[in-house]
């Protein structure tokens, strides 16, 4: 005898009977869906007496195949009765879509939405930079509490770590400047000028600007997930507990940090590009190494070294604060600490570029240009 559900029609004298038999339950009416979903009837009504066991599933197909054929169902136990009266009122043609409000109100509150989140994200940020403030001042009236070997050891992964990286892609820099700038100096019969071209804009500019958006890439990301996956883990939560303060034990040593480690690191990257333009122009324009170099001394002023200098620890500043805050925003489950770790470079990275333009202009208006 088979354990599924089944289903028969019998003839009456009033008409057709649909006759239901074995177990209705989710588990075991699929054998008969599709068959059942296919009758049209009329029927005279639907028996459902030997139906050995039904669940809510059973019971709704009941109710929809007495509502699409005309039939009254019989036969029911107490149990199916109380099932067949809780779905009998469900509707298949009720709209679930959900509500879409009008286009303009759409647009204008998604921008309303995003203005306040700013704000408020303004505003949160504000306080973590106040709170640093009172941790870098605690510290000062209690230098026992400072953990040199935390600072030296983010000054080996912030600086040493990034020596090979940062120079490759300095070296390579200086390599494209120097041939594009020969390329269109060339036209106007003042090659020479290379050398003040790949000069200037490496100290001034490019130096510190494309070592900054290395470091936001490589730490200020590996800030946010480092502290974004001890939040989930309630590391800090425990630090707090045992009296420890998380900003002066994992958030300073870090900050400061990539503040110092950016200004040897700028200066190293402006002198590997400059190396790398010295060794393109022996090749395509046949100035000697030596000489190039010489001509570097003479052609950049020292403005522009302390310009590149003065805007390295502010970057440097930026991106660790940055990328701290984002990891000590994390809440909720994994997927935060990924979608955070996105926002410390991204937001590191627009930062500074936005604080370059604006240290370009300062520098313009005070003659150091």
């Amino acid at each position: 005898m088979s354990e599924g559900a089944e289903f028969s029609i019998e003839d009456t004298g009033g008409g057709q009977r649909l006759v239901l038999r074995g177990p209705y339950l989710i588990s075991t009416v699929g054998a008969v869906d599709s068959d059942l979903r296919a009758l049209t009837g009329p029927f005279a009504e639907i028996d459902i007496s030997e139906v050995t066991e039904i669940d809510t599933v059973g019971a709704w197909i009941a109710c929809t195949l007495a509502r699409e054929t005309g039939a009254a169902v019989t036969g029911a136990s107490d149990r199916a009765k109380r099932l067949l009266g809780a779905v009998g009122d469900i509707d298949d043609d009720i709209d679930v879509s959900p509500q879409r409000l009008p286009f303009a109100q759409r647009v204008f509150g998604g921008v309303g939405d995003q203005v306040f989140a700013m704000g408020r994200g303004g505003l949160y940020a504000l306080g973590f930079f106040g709170a640093f403030i009172a941790s870098i001042f605690s510290l000062i009236r209690h230098p026992r509490r400072f953990r040199m070997t935390a600072l030296v050891r983010q000054f080996e992964l912030v600086g040493v770590a990034a020596l090979g990286i940062i120079g490759l892609m300095s070296f390579l820099i200086g390599i494209v400047i120097a041939q594009q700038g020969a390329v269109q100096l060339a036209q106007f019969g003042a090659e020479m000028l290379t050398v003040n071209l790949v000069g200037r804009i490496t100290m001034r500019e490019l130096g510190v600007l494309m070592t900054a958006i290395m470091v936001a890439g490589r730490s200020g990301s590996a800030f946010a997930a480092q502290l974004g996956t001890m939040k989930l883990t309630e590391e800090i939560d425990a630090m707090r507990t045992i009296g420890i303060s998380p900003m002066e034990a994992l958030v300073v040593p870090r900050v400061l940090a990539v503040t110092f480690m950016m200004v040897l690191l700028g200066f190293y990257a402006s002198v590997m590009a400059i190396i790398g333009g010295a060794t393109v122009s022996g090749f395509s324009l046949g100035i000697p190494f030596g000489t190039f170099l010489l001509r570097i001394k003479e052609v950049v002023p020292l403005t522009d070294f302390y310009v590149g200098m003065i805007k390295a620890p502010v970057f440097g500043l930026i991106v660790g604060l940055t990328g701290c805050y984002q990891g000590m925003q994390v809440q909720g489950n994994s997927e935060d600490v990924g979608l955070r770790t996105t926002k410390a470079v991204v937001l590191g990275i627009f930062s500074v570029i936005v604080l370059d333009a604006f240290f370009a202009v300062f520098f313009t208006s005070i003659g150091w240009d």
